[in-house]
């Protein structure tokens, strides 16, 4: 009898034991692939090919061709021969002189995939693929210029913690080298577990924060005046370059009152009159009495140096600085729209039942 029982509880207890392996072999594949919160296992989502297609596939000399492209999860897309690095979808008006076989790469997680279309040109034959230039064997592009001389800062750039196109930000994993003064510890920004974290609220980023969220932004330049977009949240700021002042008692906003001038060909920006709502980057609060200098140098057409010194006497033991080197994003014409739809208090999702 006694061993009927046994034979009964064990095999009772098979279904839980199995499941129970299941679930520790299914922790320790995750312990494999590394952290499992959503941001971690979006971005171990493999890259893929969704389409790719030449419209028309055939065409007479002198005409055009769309190409048009759809990805998913990539790190960095190109199109070759032309037109080069390109957004995550698309499309392209190309007019190829000779039959031209287009190459679609895509670089992601997993790995690289590849796919081609071939345009039809009657009458010709197919020119051979041009060969990669060597390491080294062109120089970089010179920085455009305006028509005053002065260096043409207009363009898209990834920010701090974006590196799409498989360039990565130079600088971006720096330490952050501020250092607060005596008493001032309350101005440490600590997040416990169930904090929904700095963006949750879709607010003015603030600078230099601007640079440090995972969005694209970019430089608009004219004769007299500098407008930078951000993608994140939507923000925009005006700098004047023509010699105009700060106001004598700027009301304090979030992305502050800023002008700009040119120390021969490095635009530096001067920005005051901050409220105290933002965070700088490494998780500091500020008040009102943040100064931030900005300093940007285009030292090639694909590349743009940054430099933003921080000061808040009320909070920190001396100016400190971050440098940063910002890669253009050649496949961006513009920043896109950014809305924030449902901008909520999220803490109730975290209350303790």
């Amino acid at each position: 009898m006694m061993v009927l029982r046994l034979m009964t509880i064990a095999l009772a207890l098979m279904p839980v034991l199995a499941g129970q392996g299941k679930q520790d072999q299914t922790k320790q594949d995750q312990a494999k692939q590394g952290p499992t919160g959503a941001y971690q296992q979006a971005a171990r989502l493999p890259a893929r090919i969704l389409d790719f297609k030449a419209t028309p596939a055939s065409i007479q000399p002198g005409q055009a061709a769309m190409l048009v492209w759809s990805t998913e999860n990539p790190n960095s897309v190109t199109i070759d021969p032309e037109p080069g690095s390109v957004t995550a979808r698309g499309s392209k008006q190309v007019k190829p002189s000779a039959t031209t076989t287009y190459t679609l790469t895509v670089r992601g997680p997993n790995g690289v995939e590849t796919r081609s279309v071939k345009i039809t040109v009657a009458g010709t034959v197919e020119r051979a693929a041009a060969a990669a230039p060597a390491a080294g064997a062109s120089a970089p592009k010179a920085a455009p210029r305006m028509a005053d001389g002065k260096p043409d800062l207009s363009g898209v750039y990834n920010s701090s913690s974006f590196n799409f196109g498989g360039v990565a930000v130079r600088g971006q994993n720096d330490p952050i080298p501020a250092k607060l003064k005596p008493g001032a510890e309350k101005f440490k920004v600590v997040r416990g577990p169930n904090d929904a974290g700095l963006y949750s609220s879709c607010s003015p980023t603030g600078v230099p924060g601007a640079y440090f969220v995972p969005y694209q932004w970019e430089i608009v330049q004219g004769r007299d005046r500098v407008v930078i977009l951000y993608e994140y949240p939507h923000l925009f700021r005006v700098i004047p370059t023509d010699g105009t002042p700060h106001p004598a008692d700027p009301d304090p906003t979030w992305m502050g009152d800023s002008v700009g001038r040119w120390e021969g060909d490095t635009l530096v920006i001067d920005t005051v009159g901050f409220n105290d709502k933002t965070e700088l980057p490494g998780g500091y609060k500020h008040t009102e009495a943040l100064h931030v200098v900005e300093r940007f140098h285009r030292t090639d057409f694909n590349n743009l140096d940054y430099e933003a010194t921080v000061e808040d006497p009320n909070v920190f033991e001396k100016p400190w600085s971050i440098v940063r080197g910002f890669p253009l994003r050649a496949d961006l014409t513009k920043v896109d729209e950014f809305i924030c739809e449902n901008n909520k208090d999220y803490s109730k999702f975290f209350e303790n039942k």
